[in-house]
């Protein structure tokens, strides 16, 4: 078991002080998660990877955590939550420049080397919301591996799916967004 895992049990079990352990533990591993999401943010942006992890935290609870059921429920979580705050923000950002028009982008697969506009975020949302409902474990392991930067073995163990079926719902899941985001693009 966890270190991360024997803490959520403490949570569960009404130590009030396992919530703060819990934060130390995994705040440097959401602070190397959230410089990589912030790394892809588009020149400008004013969001720092600290705020990003203090926010999620908020997000999941703070010193209030729910009762999570292991690991992969916890970071899971985290994932959901750095992905909300990444996309209310473009929101926020997209709402004031009414009128704008999209500039096409090509994606070359969702591992992006470069900045990631609003718009292509909210594009990619959009696309996996409809994935979600669709196939909630593969959209589930694009979150995984697109907004906490998980590698497929880690998404894997985190999923507790094998190797090979990771990477078959990768190429799926990446397919299937890409020819989302092709047909958002075409409208």
């Amino acid at each position: 078991m966890s270190d991360v895992t024997q803490i959520l049990t403490a949570v569960r079990a009404g130590d009030d002080a396992a919530a703060e352990r819990l934060f130390e533990l995994v705040y440097a591993e959401l602070r190397q998660v959230a410089a990589q999401k912030m790394a892809r943010e588009s020149a400008g942006h004013t969001l720092q990877p600290t705020a990003l992890v203090h926010e999620a935290w908020l997000r999941l609870g703070a010193d209030a955590q729910p009762h999570w059921q292991n690991r992969a429920h916890f970071f899971a979580a985290a994932a959901e939550a750095m992905r909300r705050i990444l996309v209310d923000r473009a929101r926020r950002k997209q709402a004031l420049r009414r009128g704008e028009g999209a500039e096409h982008v090509e994606l070359d697969g969702l591992q992006l080397a470069g900045p990631v506009d609003d718009e292509q975020l909210l594009a990619l949302n959009d696309a996996l919301e409809r994935l979600v409902a669709l196939d909630a474990p593969k959209a589930e392991l694009v979150k995984l591996r697109y907004f906490v930067g998980l590698t497929l073995e880690q998404a894997a163990k985190v999923m507790n799916i094998s190797e090979p079926t990771a990477k078959r719902w990768w190429a799926y899941a990446k397919a299937w967004l890409f020819r989302e985001l092709q047909a958002a693009q075409a409208n």
